[in-house]
């Protein structure tokens, strides 16, 4: 099976590829230049896609003895992952880049070229397997990333592999030292990918710029200060609310809503945030076939954490689907992705589908 391995320059993703090569797979190296200046893309452990990854995967396929490419999809991230991530902010969602970049660079575009150049998957270094066509959770529980490609369709799925979702990452490293690449003791990148200086609030604010606006008391309905735009709070948020004093009883305030249409940002209690229901559209159902009865499942809100029993009713259309929770959940908050799991301690948990939250 001829294979293409994208390689991030990190060890997860070195180590997929050698071990698709040992599979007996002809085995294509694929770097994706995402940045339109590289060089600023990584500090330490934050960011990625600088010169440097570059030049890990190169130095890994070398030992592989494969063929190397980078492949400048750079445009097409800034216009599909960085300025949805912006656009995002700006309406008070709170979208996941991880998500995107998945759905519409490494399994879009970046299958779409692989197809069209005869190749028969893609592999990466995400922490997910598939058993049988369907994906589930990782062994390592705690690198698990079945979340972030909840958003893979069936097609999508059947042209990847996920070399590495059967190990736990001490073994992947101390495999990748065995097989001589010096990546094994390379950091994990860590954060938004990039935003390398980790300040999210001023790399949207550099990019949206001052709208100012209300913080609110959602009790008591006063205005307690003021702010310079709505990207700067998310949903659960408790610090950096610009806020002298807590509230009467002394207790802490968090962020419960944001309304971007009017620039108020709603503090409250922690009681306020508290989700029973939730509203999910732009629903993927990862086995291609829309259920056609409600389903008794597991949803995760965030990449990690976020977890409660459910019961979901998919729309007629399979479009859009509603989340009854069992137990409530907190900081859920637009423009995350509600995914849908169903348990089996056998075999790990099996996505069932997933959704962009619109109401919580």
């Amino acid at each position: 099976m001829r294979v293409l391995a994208a390689m991030s320059g990190g060890v997860d993703s070195a180590v997929a590829a050698a071990r698709a090569v040992d599979a007996g797979h002809d085995v294509v190296g694929v770097h994706l230049a995402l940045s339109t200046a590289p060089g600023t893309l990584r500090t330490g452990s934050r960011g990625c896609c600088s010169k440097e990854d570059a030049g890990d995967a190169r130095r890994v396929a070398d030992i592989l003895g494969i063929p190397f490419y980078v492949w400048d999809f750079a445009d097409r991230f800034k216009e599909d992952v960085i300025d949805e991530f912006v656009g995002a902010y700006a309406a008070g969602d709170t979208p996941n880049p991880c998500l995107t970049c998945n759905e519409k660079i490494k399994f879009s575009a970046l299958s779409e070229r692989a197809e069209a150049l005869g190749f028969d998957a893609v592999a990466t270094g995400h922490y997910a397997r598939l058993v049988d066509g369907e994906l589930r959770r990782a062994v390592d529980e705690d690198k698990d990333q079945s979340y972030v490609l909840a958003v893979l369709t069936a097609r999508q799925l059947a042209h990847a592999m996920f070399p590495i979702g059967d190990t736990p990452k001490s073994e992947i490293r101390a495999e990748a030292a065995r097989r001589g690449l010096a990546v094994a003791d390379k950091p994990d990148s860590h954060d938004i990918c990039f935003i390398p200086s980790g300040d999210t609030r001023a790399f949207l604010g550099a990019r949206i710029g001052i709208r100012t606006g209300k913080v609110v008391d959602a009790v008591t309905g006063e205005s307690l200060a003021d702010h310079d735009g709505v990207h700067g709070f998310t949903i659960g948020q408790r610090k950096g609310l610009g806020i002298d004093a807590p509230a009467a009883d002394g207790s802490p305030r968090y962020v419960t809503a944001i309304d971007s249409a009017t620039a108020t940002v709603t503090v409250g209690p922690r009681d306020r945030l508290d989700v029973w229901s939730i509203d999910a559209e732009r629903a993927v159902w990862t086995t291609g076939t829309v259920p056609d009865e409600d389903i008794d499942c597991v949803v995760q809100v965030r990449a990690h954490g976020g977890l409660a029993p459910a019961r979901v009713r998919p729309s007629a259309d399979g479009t859009a689907f509603t989340v009854e929770l069992g137990e409530p959940l907190t900081g859920v908050a637009r423009g995350q992705a509600a995914v849908l799991y169903r348990p089996d301690a056998a075999r790990g948990d099996e996505v069932i589908g997933c959704g962009r939250i619109v109401r919580a």
